[in-house]
């Protein structure tokens, strides 16, 4: 499925990383000076702290087999 949106927006994308050689450094600068210029107000919140794994995650009901039993 061909969406003229998404193309047009791909084009603009890859001429603006065209211009900085692909440097992704080069276009986060870019991008942080327009940012700038705007005058707009831009907003960020710090990570989401990950919490450490604390084991296997063990859900529904617990099933009793008996020791030498091949069956559950």
């Amino acid at each position: 499925m061909i969406d003229p949106i998404v193309d047009e927006v791909r084009r603009i994308r890859d001429a603006h990383a065209a211009m900085f050689n692909y440097d992704l450094d080069a276009i986060f600068q870019d991008i942080k000076e327009q940012e700038k210029k705007s005058g707009l107000k831009f907003v960020s919140y710090p990570p989401r702290k990950i919490e450490p794994d604390k084991g296997p995650h063990i859900t529904g009901a617990s099933i009793s087999v008996s020791p030498g039993s091949n069956s559950i």
